[in-house]
């Protein structure tokens, strides 16, 4: 994995753009963390990726961009205690925990995360986390190496943004446009501009927290209008939706 954590990175100011993986193929991992692009995000939540596979997306990752190109951020099928603990057992690092709804919510994710007396996460001695025993310092290494990323999507969540980004351990806070602007009344609008107003606000509610604030915002134009907002972190592009898209393009324009 690169030598400098993702948390090092992710602080208010900085512009990281990043790729959402949903394909649950390390080929395509490994493709994606050659762009250039800062961080990449594979899902478990929204895609059939199996945890089996996790391991080899991060091999996939550092093999194509070394120590110094993209992290590997994960999202799990749902924030969750054992799925937490084995996920960091394999050597993620960077997790993106969602639906998180208050500042309870968001102090329980962090335990997960710690070895007690911090947290509840269980040790296991030989893991690849800890190159399989032969990491004697990590232990007290690897909370200064996570990255924990937690998602606000509802009214609800931004409301509690204050609060979620005072907990101790959080590192950077990710808006979900899609379940908000659902949550909004907005199904499918998250460019309603009651949802981009909800948006700025959140935006100014997490960096008036002191954290680092990301999006999602695929393509072009929805990348550039949230960076030059201010957001800090931003994916960019989906594999699957990047695969259908420039497909169906070449398509159209080269049918009779």
């Amino acid at each position: 994995m690169p030598s400098i954590p993702l948390k090092n990175a992710m602080t208010p100011g900085a512009r990281l753009p990043g790729i959402w993986l949903s394909l649950c193929s390390p080929t395509v991992t490994e493709i994606a963390a050659g762009s250039g692009a800062d961080w990449l995000l594979v899902d478990m939540e929204h895609a059939p990726a199996d945890l089996s596979q996790i391991a080899d997306h991060l091999r996939a990752a550092r093999g194509a961009s070394g120590d110094s190109g993209a992290e590997v951020i994960v999202r799990p099928p749902s924030s969750d205690q054992v799925m937490t603990k084995r996920l960091l057992d394999i050597g993620v690092r960077n997790l993106m925990f969602p639906m998180i709804q208050d500042a309870e919510a968001a102090r329980q994710a962090v335990s997960w995360t710690r070895y007690a007396p911090e947290g509840v996460r269980g040790i296991s001695a030989t893991i690849r986390a800890n190159d399989y025993a032969r990491q004697g310092d990590y232990l007290s290494r690897y909370a200064g190496e996570l990255c924990l990323i937690l998602q606000v999507e509802t009214p609800e969540a931004l409301a509690n943004i204050a609060e979620i980004a005072a907990v101790p351990g959080v590192d950077a806070i990710f808006v979900g446009p899609g379940d908000l602007a659902a949550a909004m009344g907005y199904p499918g609008q998250t460019m309603a501009e009651p949802v981009q107003q909800a948006i700025a606000e959140a935006l100014a509610a997490i960096h008036a927290g002191g954290k680092a604030a990301g999006i999602l915002g695929y393509g072009e134009a929805a990348a550039r209008r949230y960076f030059e907002m201010g957001f800090d972190f931003t994916a960019i592009a989906g594999d699957a939706w990047m695969l259908a898209r420039e497909l169906d393009g070449l398509v159209a324009r080269l049918a009779r």
